[in-house]
């Protein structure tokens, strides 16, 4: 039997900081107990002290009896610990493409044009390891689910659709120890030909989560959005998709997508992420697409950093940022979760993996400062993006998988403003990853 038991955890966002006593066993949440104050145990153990086996299973050298599973309490002393972080929208089939596929113009259709290009010169084996690091990456940082749209290129023919698919599965098995991953292929624009419904359908019956897409790119984007949702339904699985990731506030396929949601009771169901043009459009428009948002109860996602990269390219003067109407969707009930979108790729250069990181730079986008948005910035990375995917078995409570990440922070400012290096990451009950960077001046310096 195998336990850990935590004291002294100030947890979030939903425990409001106060201090808890914590206890796992195979791997789910058994005890969470609130402290009237700090407690001091004798034998307790310091994080700093957690060490992880060579081989990476996650076990961990703390005291105690192993033959019993018995090890003595780990002492937080008052840092955070969240449930494992959330990353609702990612791209690890294109990480660290970059080298290979530049964007010269940093646009978002040069980066669809020349990745469209590149796409047959990958093999399975580079888009497997490619998954597999961005994946450990993420979960360095202390993402412990996590839903990867993957691209699904049938114009190059169906070997190079399905070596990605099949690239998907094999690293998802991979890691299944280490983290949770969903992925959704991208249900390709202008795919009139039957046999790629057939593939698509193909894709889901292989161990895909889902239909993801990008309509608002087509030509006839009714039509595709149509298509889309009645293959959905043929299915019995859920939507996720790239939508109005566009400069231009006349492009509103998300009415669209709120209507089919409706017609096929696909409530509750459809993710929607982007949104650009909804930042764009006039106050009385944007109220009222939000309005029918709402009453489709869409899901939603905001991937700030992507956007503010790619977004207001070709804008003199007043430049559009294209970060959604954050405050405005969570004002409106919509679910709006946080997340990364694409990493050291012709679409983004940057990025890590790190929601904490995403968080701030929400915070910047959408001016959320006050203690009451850092808050809130929390819960979009953990309780609204498990929301947003679907997690029905998700939080720091009794019952519940024990996924967690601990950070080197009292509170939400501490950790916003900080982004600490030092970070221990758990997945059902046994440390994952543990990185420690207590820092020591090399010299005396004069105050």
């Amino acid at each position: 039997m195998r336990r850990l038991r935590m004291i002294n955890a100030a947890l979030y966002p939903d425990g409001g900081g106060r201090l808890y006593e914590l206890a796992a066993e195979n791997g789910v949440w058994r005890t969470v107990r609130g402290q009237e104050s700090a407690v001091h145990e004798p034998d307790a153990v310091r994080l700093a002290d957690i060490r992880l086996d060579e081989a990476g299973r996650g076990q961990t050298t703390v005291p105690g009896d192993p033959s019993a599973g018995e090890t003595a309490a780990l002492d937080l002393e008052g840092r955070m610990l969240l449930p494992g972080f959330v990353d609702s929208h990612m791209h690890l089939d294109k990480a660290f493409t970059l080298p290979a596929v530049p964007n010269r113009s940093g646009t978002l259709l040069e980066a669809i044009e020349n990745y469209r290009r590149a796409v047959s010169s990958f093999s399975k084996e580079d888009i497997r390891s490619r998954i597999i690091r961005t994946a450990r990456l993420a979960l360095s940082f202390g993402s412990t689910v996590l839903r990867s749209h993957l691209d699904f290129h049938l114009h190059a023919g169906a070997d190079v659709a399905m070596r990605t698919i099949e690239a998907a599965l094999e690293a998802r098995e991979k890691l299944r120890h280490l983290i949770d991953i969903q992925f959704f292929p991208m249900f390709p624009y202008h795919a009139h030909e039957p046999h790629y419904a057939d593939l698509m359908k193909e894709t889901i019956r292989m161990g895909m989560d889902g239909i993801g897409g990008a309509p608002h790119l087509s030509s006839t984007p009714d039509d595709d959005i149509a298509r889309l949702f009645r293959m959905a339904d043929e299915l019995g699985c859920p939507i996720d998709l790239h939508v109005d990731e566009n400069d231009d506030p006349n492009v509103r396929t998300v009415l669209t997508i709120a209507e089919q949601t409706k017609r096929f009771g696909f409530e509750g169901k459809v993710t929607v992420g982007h949104l650009c043009s909804l930042a764009g459009m006039p106050q009385h428009i944007a109220d009222e697409v939000i309005e029918r948002m709402a009453e489709a109860r869409l899901k939603a996602v905001t991937l700030p950093a992507a956007n503010l990269y790619l977004q207001g390219r070709g804008d003199k003067g007043v430049v559009r940022r294209g970060v959604t109407r954050v405050k405005e969707l969570l004002a409106a009930g919509i679910p709006l979760a946080a997340a990364s979108d694409n990493i050291h790729d012709p679409f983004h250069p940057f990025g890590r993996g790190d929601l904490l990181q995403i968080a701030l730079i929400t915070g910047y986008a959408a001016h959320m400062g006050s203690p009451q948005d850092m808050r809130q910035l929390l819960r979009m990375i953990t309780v609204t993006a498990a929301d947003v995917i679907g997690l029905e078995d998700y939080g720091v409570k009794p019952g519940r998988p024990a996924d967690f990440v601990i950070l080197d922070a009292r509170t939400p400012e501490e950790a916003l403003t900080m982004l600490p290096a030092a970070r221990w990451v758990g997945k059902r009950g046994r440390f994952v990853f543990a990185s420690v960077a207590h820092g020591r001046w090399l010299e005396e310096t004069e105050s």
